[in-house]
């Protein structure tokens, strides 16, 4: 385990003035007409914000879905920037094409889905719920030790939307999420949000933007959920990389659902219960609904997806042709610190260790990218 000293940030600090290029390594240069990239930027998952007005919901505590662990989360995320990409992670070298680099500032951060824990903090009749202003004042761009420091990618997961109001208003929390998500990222006419896509569906409230010549897309739950009345985001996803990446830049997509053991797995009749051996009704999301998703991917450059949903497991993995990345929850200290350049990607999984923003780098992730 590879771990982030107070001592290694300050040096990582003063190495950023004195060293700005990767030694050693050529500099990719963008192919005509597509503009330069060079995209550091952080991904994390299950905040799971806990509170119910003046005390967290039952079992949270138990599980550390706690304030504290929040602030720990945060501590790490604020403190990246003045280290260094790691040489070594769990014991062996890296590989990382930037090792040794100093980070960054990250473009931002985005999270993969159930940012509370409940459908916002739920109560019988409809108002801000706890958990959504939990979650609102942590991870929303601000100053000081309590909040993050970069423009926040808000993404939503099945807790978040899975969530039934008492009749007539049955959406009513879900419509709040979805609200919080349009109110930060949709751009108007006599609006302009606090991070403005470049991209946003109304119908599906999934969105897109660019950071130079890198293309990204939050898809909330998987691109194509129609669960609870969603409307599918699909058709606007196949428009949008038509437009937006048809040149053949990078791509990288975010969703709550992954192709990880937990998030496919399926009724088992005989155990009644949801596993990987299951033969029945998929509990998340259908082989169906994942190759409907492939389809619309197929023929791009989509060189990652980001996800969350299993909470203890830091994962980097390949399935259908994909490189997946899945951090520990956001209330375990997880987070995904990545690079994107016209020449490689860089992807470190990591995890808070105390309030003073050290952190212990678990897994990494090295590529080529095709120019």
């Amino acid at each position: 385990m590879n771990i982030l000293s107070r001592r290694d940030l300050i040096c990582g600090f003063a190495a950023a003035i004195l060293s700005p290029l990767v030694p050693g390594r050529a500099v990719a240069q963008p192919q005509a007409g597509r503009p330069h990239t060079d995209a550091t930027f952080l991904f994390s998952n299950d905040v799971h914000a806990c509170r119910m007005g003046n005390g967290l919901s039952p079992n949270c505590a138990e599980e550390g879905k706690t304030d504290a662990n929040l602030l720990s989360h945060i501590a790490a995320l604020n403190g990246l920037e003045r280290g260094h990409w790691p040489k070594e992670v769990a014991g062996a070298a890296s590989g990382l094409a930037g090792a040794g680099h100093p980070i960054a500032r990250p473009l931002g951060l985005v999270i993969g889905g159930d940012v509370t824990d409940d459908g916002g903090g739920q109560t019988a009749l409809p108002h801000e719920g706890t958990q959504l202003l939990q979650f609102s004042h942590r991870y929303q761009q601000g100053v000081g030790p309590d909040r993050v420091h970069f423009p926040v990618y808000v993404g939503l997961g099945n807790h978040d939307l899975d969530q039934d109001g008492q009749p007539p208003r049955v959406d009513w929390y879900r419509r709040e999420l979805r609200d919080y998500v349009e109110l930060n990222h949709r751009p108007g006419v006599f609006f302009k949000p606090p991070v403005p896509a470049d991209n946003y569906d109304v119908a599906s409230d999934c969105y897109s933007w660019n950071w130079g010549g890198l293309h990204l897309v939050q898809l909330h739950r998987f691109g194509g959920d129609t669960a609870k009345g969603a409307a599918s985001g699909l058709p606007w996803l196949r428009d949008d990389l038509k437009t937006h990446a048809g040149d053949g830049r990078p791509v990288v997509l975010f969703q709550h659902y992954g192709w990880d053991s937990f998030s496919i797995e399926r009724w088992d009749p005989t155990k009644r219960t949801f596993d990987d051996d299951g033969e029945g009704a998929p509990h998340w999301w259908s082989e169906a609904e994942r190759q409907a998703m492939l389809d619309a991917l197929a023929g791009y450059n989509v060189v990652g997806i980001f996800h969350g949903h299993q909470h203890e497991t830091p994962m980097i993995y390949r399935r259908d042709g994909l490189d997946l990345f899945k951090p520990k929850a956001a209330y375990m200290g997880g987070f995904a610190l990545v690079r994107v350049t016209d020449g490689f990607m860089d992807v470190v999984l990591g995890e808070a260790v105390d309030r003073g923003g050290t952190v212990r780098f678990t897994n990494a992730f090295s590529k080529v990218l095709e120019k």
